[in-house]
């Protein structure tokens, strides 16, 4: 099983606080580094000060800063960008990365942040996966096109006239494609259909087999041949002893019990025992929920006392 760390910026954290939390990882044998695609803080118990960053412009920088660990999103939000621009800004990010961009990207949901930077949201969950639908083929259809050859896009709500298709990314035909959620139907389609894996956000042990299992059948249905990978993300709370576990809890404004009942929370023993479950569940990717970044001995302790364990 393959460890990640996962960031949620839009909580408050500079491009330094990000590039720090990258820098370690990679020094700690972490796979890869994502982050959330928020332009608006959740919850009252935080400020979101100094304000948000932008999710590719903070990867760009990234990109360059670090030598080995994969970066990606989880997920970019399709309501936020025109699809042809982004297929430009991702397949640049990778170049710059030399190839080790991963692309997670959703439909957008979060009606508020579209509101405050006067960003449109469609009216009805039907439109939003619709266009988020057309963006995909946009998107991967861009990428996946020959040198030398064009592309055209003709749909309900996206139209583009024939063109280059450039710039490719450096990873060929294109870099890796995250899709996720736990929707009954439409998402383990487009999983099936887009995908090379297939991530469950915050859900139950087994919520998230279940929805492994309905993207599994998806991709059987499909015909397609390519394997899928399958991922899960969980806040993170370890500590050494109970004082430690409480005293990283409460940097979060969270509580030990429920964080053990809904996350990855407890001695290093506990979480390594958690994260076999998911692994029996069918995950081969865990992405850890990292909401303070200051607390950069989080991550050496799980580098150091979680990772070695796993097989």
């Amino acid at each position: 099983m393959r460890l990640r760390i996962f960031l949620e910026p839009q909580q408050g954290a500079t491009y330094e606080d990000q590039l720090a939390v990258a820098r370690a990882a990679e020094d700690l044998g972490f796979d890869a580094l994502f982050r959330s695609d928020h332009y608006l803080h959740m919850g009252d118990h935080v400020s979101g000060f100094p304000g948000p960053t932008d999710a590719w412009i903070t990867l760009a920088g990234l990109a360059r800063e670090t030598s080995r660990i994969r970066l990606g999103t989880l997920m970019s939000a399709a309501t936020f960008r025109h699809p042809g621009p982004l297929a430009i800004s991702v397949a640049q990010v990778d170049r710059m990365s030399g190839g080790r961009v991963e692309f997670g990207f959703g439909a957008g949901w979060f009606e508020q942040e579209h509101a405050v930077y006067g960003i449109p949201f469609p009216a009805t969950a039907r439109e939003r996966f619709d266009r988020y639908e057309e963006q995909l083929d946009i998107i991967t259809g861009l990428w996946s096109t020959p040198a030398g050859e064009t592309f055209r896009y003709e749909g309900r709500h996206y139209r583009l006239a024939e063109g280059p298709a450039l710039p490719k990314p450096q990873q060929g035909p294109r870099p890796p494609v995250l899709i996720g959620g736990t929707g009954l139907k439409r998402t383990p389609r487009l999983a099936a259909k887009f995908a090379d894996e297939y991530n469950v956000p915050f859900a139950s042990l087994e919520d998230t087999a279940a929805a492994f299992g309905r993207t599994a059948e998806a991709v059987r249905t499909s015909g397609r041949t390519t394997p899928m990978v399958y991922s899960a993300a969980q806040v993170l709370c370890v500590g050494r002893d109970e004082a430690e576990v409480a005293k990283r809890a409460d940097a979060i404004g969270r509580q030990v019990p429920e964080l053990r009942e809904n996350g990855l929370a407890g001695t290093p023993e506990e979480v390594v025992d958690r994260l076999g479950r998911f692994g029996a569940a069918g995950a081969d990717r865990i992405y850890l929920q990292l909401l303070d970044m200051s607390d950069l001995d989080h991550l050496e302790l799980v580098a150091s006392e979680v990772a070695p364990r796993l097989g």
